[in-house]
């Protein structure tokens, strides 16, 4: 199945089949493909407010990844690789063989993963709060607190989601959110990665941290400081697209 509509910024948009599931995409402005990656439990909406930013420079997309937004509910178990897959299988559908990315949290691990998949498919990446490896069962105190009776608390779930079975599908598969990736895999990178890290993001683990950057053959570590996990928003925003846009734009 394929739809075609219009996005809210004038941008072409479209639903398509990939792998078996529907994923919604939406593109803005003319240029180099540049991906943009939302977080665990939000969607393409929570980079809205950067199109404006990116969309002079670049052909920007905006994708509610597996799970998420528009696209199909999760029906399987949670895999960050699967994920990874679709969105893959989402570059093929749209004949792109080179984008650049950047990817929040959950989305930064996807990018970890799609690197891995598709070796040439990434010229250069950015990542937020993520570095690839992360469990919940490190942070018990989240599975007890993120649940879907206590959905009301968590005010984004509505704003970024449809309906009570993408939300109840999003939470409960929280509990399987494991993905690792090893010094071997890491070394095997080839697109430049920015890490981009607070120093209060308090589900960051610094031992991996310091692992994925002396692993990584091409990358730059940028830890902003008295900021949590969303490093790229709120009073770091202005900072974070100076950076973006000239990391991104590097001849290499």
């Amino acid at each position: 199945m394929i739809t075609s509509t219009y996005s809210q910024s004038s941008g072409k948009s479209e639903i398509v089949n990939i792998n078996g599931k529907n994923i919604y995409y939406e593109v803005h402005g003319e240029g180099e493909p540049l991906f943009l990656l939302h977080g665990y439990t939000l969607s393409s909406k929570s980079w809205k407010d950067y199109i404006k930013n990116f969309s002079n420079d670049y052909e920007v997309y905006l994708i509610d990844l597996t799970g998420h937004g528009k696209s199909d509910a999760f029906k399987e178990t949670l895999s960050i690789k699967s994920v990874a897959e679709d969105l893959n299988g989402l570059t093929n559908y749209l004949g792109l063989s080179e984008i650049k990315a950047i990817g929040f949290s959950f989305g930064g691990d996807v990018l970890y993963q799609l690197a891995l998949i598709n070796p040439t498919l990434i010229e250069s990446m950015i990542t937020i709060g993520a570095v690839g490896t992360w469990t919940v069962n490190d942070f018990p105190e989240y599975q007890k607190t993120f649940t879907f009776e206590k959905r009301d608390d968590f005010p984004w779930l509505i704003e970024n989601h449809v309906t009570d079975e993408k939300i109840e599908a999003l939470m409960t598969q929280f509990k399987n959110y494991t993905v690792k990736i090893s010094d071997q895999e890491l070394q095997s990178i080839k697109p430049e990665v920015l890490i981009m890290l607070g120093d209060d993001d308090e589900g960051m683990s610094w031992e991996e941290v310091i692992r994925v950057k002396k692993n990584l053959p091409n990358s730059d570590l940028w830890v902003l400081p008295n900021v949590s996990h969303g490093a790229h928003e709120g009073e770091t925003k202005e900072d974070f697209i100076i950076k973006a846009k000239a990391f991104l734009s590097k001849e290499r």
